[in-house]
């Protein structure tokens, strides 16, 4: 019955794109584990499950579902006769799931570390626990990177992704292995983005080519995806614009692109970027439309991978804004800016800190100099504690090149250089 339906159970299933039959295989590995002996759980006791026909599983399988997921039972949707159903998760504030994620991530960056288990110790059947377990890994890694910046987490990224390879030899089936090759590629994409962002560009750029060679034994659509927009930033970081639009535009032809209109915007705002810096003003204002109109046709509502919970409505006013600013529209681009920053999370510590620096930025190309210094100064109270990454690094040293060249008195840019040079040189 569909009004019985389990829609938190089915919300994470479809998150970590888990099979009827995978899930059923990882209860009763998990069973075996506690009780010596193997479960009894079929295809058909998972569709019982999600259909609602069974509210309240057995003792074991309970344990066991708590045991595969790290989710109390109530919190994947059962409850006991007699109790109300509970809310669909998909009503869920994404605020809320964002801070839950948080939660879950160590504070620090060793707690962030997916540790390796020695080759004498690993499992000789590896299926669907082991990529839950992993996956994981990828979402507090991503999660950190989000709070402070992925500065110090590459290695642990590149951790994670030797050990997908490694148990991806003792995959029980065909789609186990897939998909531990799938999680190579996020965990080695992962280091790379930690580069881009630090300014590590060679190294980062030998990952990417390392991340799509195994997204492509994974058959993964969307780990390519995520490659060729890694791809597209680190070419324009390296101001190689041309390069930039060709993997944007490599991004919008993968087939999540083609079939998912959140990845296809992105794929359009990235592309709108490389024009922009090409200097092609009339393609840059015709993808973001293209951009625009694709989030708009997307439901926000739906679970998607890690790596892309970053892009939404905020986002795409922060790459709005940069695309403005570069062709020259910068009132257009602090309006777009603003709007960026109402709509963006708190716990998204780094974007608020980079979308504050365009809005700097923007202020300044339209001759607020007193307003732009005010804003610019604010990036190191959103960062306090944290390292500033590469990119907000030249971004500043973008905005302190402009203000000597814009402004009226050499003793404005000086003081402004002078107030924050302590606190650019100990983040």
């Amino acid at each position: 019955m569909v009004e019985n339906r389990n829609w938190r159970l089915s919300a994470w299933m479809t998150e970590r794109q888990m099979s009827t039959a995978e899930l059923a295989g990882a209860v009763n590995d998990a069973i075996c584990k506690f009780t010596g002996k193997a479960g009894t759980t079929s295809e058909r006791t998972v569709w019982r499950w999600l259909s609602g026909q069974s509210q309240w599983p057995q003792e074991r399988q309970r344990r066991a579902l708590e045991t595969v997921t790290g989710l109390m039972i109530t919190d994947l949707g059962f409850l006991p006769r007699g109790k109300p159903t509970p809310v669909p998760a998909l009503s869920e504030d994404p605020d809320v799931r964002r801070r839950q994620l948080l939660g879950a991530a160590a504070s620090t960056a060793a707690a962030a570390a997916i540790p390796s288990t020695p080759a004498s110790a690993r499992p000789s059947h590896v299926g669907t626990a082991d990529v839950i377990r992993l996956r994981t890994g990828v979402e507090r890694l991503v999660a950190l990177d989000a709070e402070r910046g992925g500065h110090g987490l590459d290695k642990a990224a590149l951790n994670g992704a030797a050990e997908a390879l490694a148990l991806q030899q003792k995959a029980a089936t065909q789609r186990v292995r897939k998909r531990l090759f799938g999680l190579a590629s996020d965990f080695t994409a992962t280091a790379a983005w930690f580069q881009v962002d630090t300014g590590r560009l060679d190294s980062a750029g030998r990952h990417l080519d390392r991340a799509l060679t195994l997204a492509g034994l994974a058959q993964d659509s969307e780990a390519a995806m995520r490659v060729w927009n890694l791809r597209a930033m680190l070419a324009r970081q390296d101001c190689n614009y041309t390069e930039a639009v060709a993997a944007s535009q490599a991004a919008q032809s993968t087939a999540v692109a083609r079939t998912s209109p959140l990845h296809a915007s992105l794929a359009h705002a990235r592309t709108a970027i490389g024009f922009a810096h090409s200097g092609d003003e009339r393609s840059a204002i015709g993808f973001l439309g293209r951009a625009e109109d694709a989030l708009s046709k997307a439901d926000l509502t739906q679970p998607r991978s890690a790596w892309i919970a970053f892009y939404g409505p905020a986002e795409l006013y922060s790459l709005t804004a940069i695309v403005r600013d570069v062709v020259g529209h910068p009132v257009q681009a602090e309006a777009a800016s603003h709007r960026a920053l109402a709509a963006l999370p708190e716990s998204y510590r780094r974007n608020r800190a980079h979308t504050t620096a365009w809005l700097a930025l923007a202020q300044l190309h339209q001759g607020d100099v007193e307003q732009a210094c005010a804003t610019s100064g604010t990036i190191f109270t959103i960062m306090s504690g944290a390292a500033l990454p590469g990119r907000m690094r030249q971004l500043l040293g973008d905005f302190q090149r402009d203000l000597i060249a814009r402004a009226s008195s050499a003793h404005i840019a000086h003081e402004w250089t002078d107030r924050y040079r302590n606190e650019w040189s100990k983040s």
